[in-house]
């Protein structure tokens, strides 16, 4: 469930001011124990950009204030923090995070031994930014400047959630007191604000997808125009009909349906549709050629409007590893002759995007698509390392099916940019090493409470 408090603004001035001032001291102790860190969590929550004064040498202001900019410009949920090698290398993620406290992205280059990064669930999928930030760092070859900026570029367009209201981020400390002292009907008033917000992205993302699968029954109903088959010739027999009028009703059903869609989740019924058409059209070519009949394959994956796959083939998106997928022929002839397959792209904020890297919205669209086929299994597996496979894999949207008013099961979850303060998984920010160069030198743990 989005933070309900981050936009809204508190009750009496004097019961927020002592409210903080009792947090504060209880927080005191543990701001106390990070040390070194406190001053870059401050500095993150207003600007999202920290570089350790010991560090500007390397990593100038200007930069630092260039890729604020930027960030801001964004409106993500990224926090990029340059500190010195003195940083604790094992805990200086999850330390950040925690003082911080507002679900989103992370990256840490930390003096000379390169750059990291780390995600909450609810900014980005698992393990996405820690691929972004390896694969960055490798390619800017200890460029902190380059790989900086090449990380912010290619995390924004997977980031979900807006960036932070600096105005009134501070405040956010206090939540678990206000609501407290709020309770009834002001939690109610919250709760309110909170599903209004989410109506109106609902609306948003609907007509988001709206424009690409009107683009997909327009494509089918091409495909049946184009079919110059008449029931009533000589030459076309019981099972040619049969397979003509289903493909028919289901183009009627595509439209029909798409025009009572009301949320994003109403869209899986649409692409299924689609999909039973498209192979009900296959079926009726391989019978008017005197072929034999096709199996039952899910669409192409690299754009389901190829109609359904004829083989799999090893294939590896952006970022991602390879793994068997299935493809039409031309696709599969392509990828055989080292060329790129035909990708459905789809226009985002930040220039197309192949669907799968679009944003939590396509779940629906994917998924309509690929119900059929692996009891719900196939296309997480065919979404490894993508966005949408981090979510639908997730025990979260396993656990809350679409059809049932949620987003991919994350309608209860925090999203980029809520303050959640310690409240987050720790575990989305372990296991994997440093990238981008060098051994850790001159380590240990923060030590003194003095500056880095």
């Amino acid at each position: 469930m989005r933070t309900l408090a981050r936009r809204s603004r508190g009750a009496g001035p004097l019961a927020l001011v002592a409210a903080l001032l009792g947090l504060l001291m209880l927080l005191a102790p543990a701001a106390s124990a990070a040390s070194g860190l406190s001053d870059a969590a401050a500095t993150l929550k207003k600007g999202q950009v920290y570089v350790a004064p010991t560090m500007q040498d390397r990593f100038s202001q200007a930069q630092a204030d260039a890729l604020t900019k930027k960030i801001e410009k964004a409106d993500k949920p990224i926090f990029i923090a340059v500190v010195p090698d003195a940083a604790n290398k094992d805990t200086v993620l999850t330390d950040l995070r925690t003082l911080v406290g507002i679900d989103g992205v992370y990256g840490v280059w930390r003096g000379t031994s390169g750059f990291m990064a780390r995600s909450d669930r609810g900014a980005m999928g698992v393990g996405v930014a820690d691929r972004i930030g390896g694969a960055v760092a490798r390619a800017d070859k200890g460029d902190i400047n380059a790989t900086l900026n090449d990380f912010v570029d290619q995390a924004a367009p997977q980031t979900k959630g807006t960036g932070v209201n600096h105005s009134t981020s501070i405040a956010w400390v206090i939540i678990p007191v206000v609501l407290v002292v709020l309770a009834g009907a002001g939690v109610f008033f919250l709760f309110r604000r909170a599903k209004k917000r989410k109506e109106e992205q609902a609306r948003a993302e609907l007509e988001q997808l709206r424009r690409v699968v009107d683009e997909d029954i327009t494509a089918f109903g091409v495909e049946l125009e184009r079919l110059d088959f008449n029931p009533g010739a000589a030459d076309a027999d019981d099972a040619q009909r049969t397979d003509y009028s289903h493909a028919l009703d289901s183009y009627e059903k595509a439209k029909r349906l798409m025009g009572e869609a009301k949320k994003p989740e109403d869209v899986k019924q649409v692409t299924e549709a689609i999909e039973d058409g498209r192979f009900q059209l296959a079926t009726l070519a391989a019978r008017r050629e005197k072929r034999p009949l096709p199996e039952r394959r899910p669409p192409c994956f690299m754009d389901p409007r190829h109609g359904p796959s004829v083989k799999d083939v090893d294939w590896a998106p952006a970022g991602g590893s390879a793994r068997p997928v299935p493809v039409c022929q031309a696709d599969a002839d392509r990828v055989a002759a080292g060329l790129d397959p035909a990708v459905r792209t789809v226009d985002t904020e930040y220039g197309p995007q192949p669907y799968w890297n679009a944003g939590p919205a396509y779940a629906p669209y994917a998924g309509g698509y690929y119900s059929g086929f692996g009891g719900g299994g196939l296309l997480p597996g065919l979404l490894v390392g993508t966005m949408l496979g981090s979510m639908m894999s997730s025990p979260a949207y396993a656990a809350a099916p679409m059809m049932e008013g949620g987003h991919g099961g994350y309608q209860d979850q925090y999203e980029g940019g809520d303050y959640t303060g310690a409240d987050f998984n720790a575990g989305d920010f372990g296991g994997s090493d440093w990238s981008g160069g060098g051994d850790f030198g001159g380590g240990g743990d923060f030590g003194g409470g003095g500056d880095w």
